[in-house]
């Protein structure tokens, strides 16, 4: 097996195993009072996995290869750190907020700090980029797109669960917050 594969899929499971953890220690951490999800965790969940199954099987395809594949290996990882970063960054910021589902929990307070200053949602761009770079580590035309579109239907519509949930729960304190602040990149949306 080639070694750039060995690395990608390794980053892909270590992230994996990152994830479950920090899903386990933030349920053992908060009192749920309200939850809002409406099944968008579960459709996110899908959607990356299919994301990931379609890029990888793509990747295997000869036809959309991207002949530089050191050159994307080398730009697709550095762009699963930086998402890593990104994301770990936002989780630390959000501290005992955090939850993977979209619910009010007790105590619950607007975070507008850190990134959080900027984006409402650093903690998915972190992943996004995640994704991204995973897929462009594939070299492979057919993988980036196959990944990027099933997850990015699933964060979008994660987003505009989240956001009509943390409006009704906050009110003004957070339509105030919208207005000062991008979705998920500065200065496009």
């Amino acid at each position: 097996m080639n070694i750039k594969l060995i690395i990608i899929v390794s980053f892909s499971i270590i992230y994996a195993l990152f994830e479950m953890l920090l899903s386990r220690w933030q349920k053992s951490k908060r009192t749920v009072l309200v939850t809002g999800d409406k099944g968008s965790f579960r459709w996110l969940v899908i959607s990356i996995s299919f994301g990931y199954w379609l890029s990888y099987i793509a990747a295997s395809m000869k036809f959309s290869r991207i002949p530089h594949w050191n050159i994307f290996f080398i730009t697709g990882m550095c762009l699963a750190v930086t998402g890593l970063i990104i994301r770990i960054s936002s989780v630390l910021t959000l501290s005992r907020q955090f939850t993977y589902t979209v619910t009010r929990i007790e105590d619950h307070e607007l975070i507008d700090r850190g990134l959080y200053k900027f984006l409402r949602h650093p903690g998915y761009l972190g992943q996004l980029i995640i994704f991204l770079g995973v897929s462009v580590s594939l070299s492979n035309w057919l993988s980036i797109t196959a990944m990027m579109i099933p997850v990015l239907a699933g964060y979008i519509n994660r987003i505009f669960v989240e956001e009509k949930f943390m409006e009704k729960v906050m009110g003004q304190k957070y339509l105030d917050y919208k207005v000062r602040t991008w979705r998920l990149i500065p200065w496009v949306w």
